[in-house]
């Protein structure tokens, strides 16, 4: 019990640290409370992404969230309830074929197809795998089983949502998702920026990856347990001091973002981000502490432990903009030190869907 009370004032301490830690030039007071929830947050950013995808089709959510939800148990070694679910799977992919692949356009169909029975074969060899019980294979298989699922997932998605608010339709947007690889000093990471959750914040970022912005410049915190921090231009002729970007924040269960204002100053604390703060590499925009709508180029990765910040009950969602995750080589982020610089910045996919 003392352990559990110890690690409680650790958590706590740990995100009060971060708040009092973050922002551009100053420090932010945060709020007087923050409650831990109930629950197992989501920590795994591609499943956070396919989870946040605007997708109607109950039928392939099911699926996904038969798959999802073995985590907790695997950490649990409850191998008898994880049958279960890969069974669920199993039954409602090959019942409800037909749902899905009534969702998909009709030009994608035969690879939905194909996805559809890769998905099949690899919850076969999953239940295989539960049989040994040996967590490290299982996991090892499960990743691309729902990588297929988030693709057959993201061929759902037809058209974009919402339309951002005539104030800001002057301002890069991304409808859709893009794919960006960061190579700095220590080693390359892949990232996923959403626009689903964030248009305007996502694509200003590719907007200025697309221009190289990033290109050269250094990382100025590599605080190790609190942020690495990156975007402050070297010279007046980087720029982009002239364009800011509001707080654009995206409400679990809304149909848009909600612009301008945080979540607490709306009364909606501690309401639960599409994009929480949850994940290892958690990307979003610095603003300076009494102007949450100051974003410009300055962003920074979140490193820490996520278990400490659960989803909807710490001290930065819904008070920063979350566009994205490092999906590939998250170790670098552990090894960066203030010095080291992005050797450049790429978009290797989604690029079309820059506005």
């Amino acid at each position: 019990m003392h352990m559990l009370h110890q690690r409680f004032r650790q958590a706590l301490t740990f995100a009060l640290g971060l708040m009092l830690s973050f922002s551009l030039w100053a420090t932010v007071s945060p709020p007087a409370t923050a409650a831990l929830p109930p629950g197992n947050a989501v920590n795994d950013p591609r499943a956070l992404l396919r989870l946040s995808l605007p997708l109607e089709n109950e039928d392939i959510r099911k699926v996904q969230l038969y798959l999802e939800g073995t985590s907790p148990q695997l950490r649990g070694k409850r191998w008898t309830e994880i049958s279960k679910d890969l069974d669920k799977a199993s039954s409602s992919l090959a019942v409800r074929k037909a749902g899905i692949i009534d969702d998909v356009p009709a030009a994608d169909r035969d690879k939905a197809e194909a996805l559809i029975e890769q998905i099949g074969t690899g919850i076969s060899e999953l239940k295989t795998l539960a049989a040994q019980q040996d967590p490290q294979p299982f996991k090892d298989a499960r990743a691309p089983v729902l990588r297929n699922v988030g693709d057959l997932e993201e061929m759902m998605v037809q058209g974009y949502p919402f339309e951002v608010p005539a104030e800001y339709s002057n301002l890069p947007q991304l409808k859709g998702r893009a794919t960006v690889v960061i190579d700095t000093t220590k080693g390359p990471m892949t990232a996923i920026v959403d626009g689903y959750s964030a248009p305007v914040t996502a694509g200003n970022f590719v907007d200025l990856v697309k221009r190289g912005f990033y290109d050269g410049l250094p990382f100025t915190r590599t605080d190790s347990s609190y942020v690495i921090q990156t975007g402050d231009p070297e010279g007046p002729e980087q720029g982009f001091k002239d364009r800011t970007i509001p707080l654009e924040v995206l409400i679990e269960g809304d149909s848009e973002p909600i612009y301008g204002f945080t979540t607490e100053e709306l009364g909606l604390y501690p309401a639960k981000p599409a994009l929480p703060f949850s994940a290892y590499g958690t990307m979003a925009m610095a603003t300076s502490p009494d102007d949450a709508n100051s974003a410009s180029s300055q962003f920074f990765f979140l490193p820490f432990e996520a278990d400490l910040t659960p989803a909807g009950a710490n001290l930065l969602d819904g008070r920063y903009a979350v566009f994205g995750y490092v999906v590939e080589g998250q170790e670098v982020l552990g090894e960066l030190t203030k010095g080291d610089k992005i050797k450049s910045a790429k978009v290797v996919e989604g690029l079309e869907n820059l506005v």
